[in-house]
């Protein structure tokens, strides 16, 4: 017997598909993906001139129709009445997966009021992926895009700063330094991940305590994908600090500041600050 995951996709059901794509490097997109939009009459993308790249790659001949923030609601008439007319019509943004942070919402909730299927194409998405080489607590949210507003901006960083999950942010690298600020002001004591040109060639993963980041002498390229950590208190701090600890506190006191010192263990290990700070203290004291 044939595993139904083995059937040649040859006679897909008529409806949209939301297929994610690469979020840089063109390797990583799935074959089902390659199949649904070889197998598409039309595929709506963001920007013609970027999906050729994918669509040349991969011999795709489907014809590409643009469907950006700035014409979609345009567009939404028309392609419903495509998809009425029994075609295969797919959706995919300039990288990872449609209506994260990207279009497609509209197209979407117009085909859920006319009846028209709809299915998800699974693949690459920055979320996951920033999120996924993380460390931090296994719940997290997902807010999108920092908002242009200062008010909008501070209202919703106080909010977030409420909640003891991790938190993924999108920012163009053009606005990180107006934003570190904020940051480090909403949620201090916390970790940070900073996610640059992730899986192309340059790509770099700054990892730091929110209190340690610093504004960037030289704008970094590309798009960030910030990941915050959850709230960190003294029961998520399970280890103590040991003999060997303790022993490398002296040393360290010799030339180290106690900030710095407290800093530097506190990274490599799960040891909170004040237990740290205050052994450091103690041995101040007792000179």
């Amino acid at each position: 017997m044939i595993p139904l995951t083995d059937i040649k996709i040859n006679n897909l059901k008529y409806g949209l598909y939301v297929v994610s794509t690469p979020i840089g490097n063109l390797g990583d997109i799935t074959l089902r993906a390659i199949e649904v939009l070889r197998l598409s009459d039309y595929i709506l993308c963001e920007d013609t001139r970027i999906s050729k790249n994918l669509i040349l790659k991969y011999n795709i001949k489907s014809k590409l129709i643009s469907n950006h923030k700035f014409n979609e609601k345009k567009n939404v008439l028309n392609i419903i009445k495509v998809l009425k007319s029994k075609k295969i019509v797919s959706i995919i943004s300039d990288a990872g997966t449609p209506t994260i942070s990207d279009p497609g919402q509209i197209i979407i909730n117009e085909c859920i009021k006319n009846n028209i299927n709809i299915y998800p194409i699974p693949g690459s998405s920055a979320v996951s992926a920033s999120f996924s080489v993380s460390g931090f607590s296994e719940k997290y949210y997902f807010y999108g895009f920092f908002p242009q507003k200062n008010k909008e901006l501070k209202n919703d960083l106080e909010f977030l700063s409420n909640l003891n999950s991790s938190i993924i942010f999108f920012i163009s690298s053009k606005k990180i330094n107006k934003a570190i600020p904020q940051i480090k002001k909403f949620f201090s004591g916390r970790k940070i991940l900073i996610c640059r040109e992730m899986t192309k060639f340059y790509e770099e993963y700054i990892r730091s305590n929110v209190d340690d980041i610093k504004i960037f002498e030289k704008i970094p390229k590309g798009e960030l994908t910030l990941v915050l950590s959850e709230k960190y208190s003294e029961k998520n701090f399970i280890n103590k600090l040991n003999e060997s600890d303790k022993k490398n506190i002296k040393k360290m006191l010799k030339t180290l500041s106690i900030k710095d010192i407290t800093q530097l263990i506190s990274q490599n290990k799960n040891i909170s600050k004040k237990e740290i700070y205050n052994y450091c203290l103690k041995l101040k004291n007792e000179k």
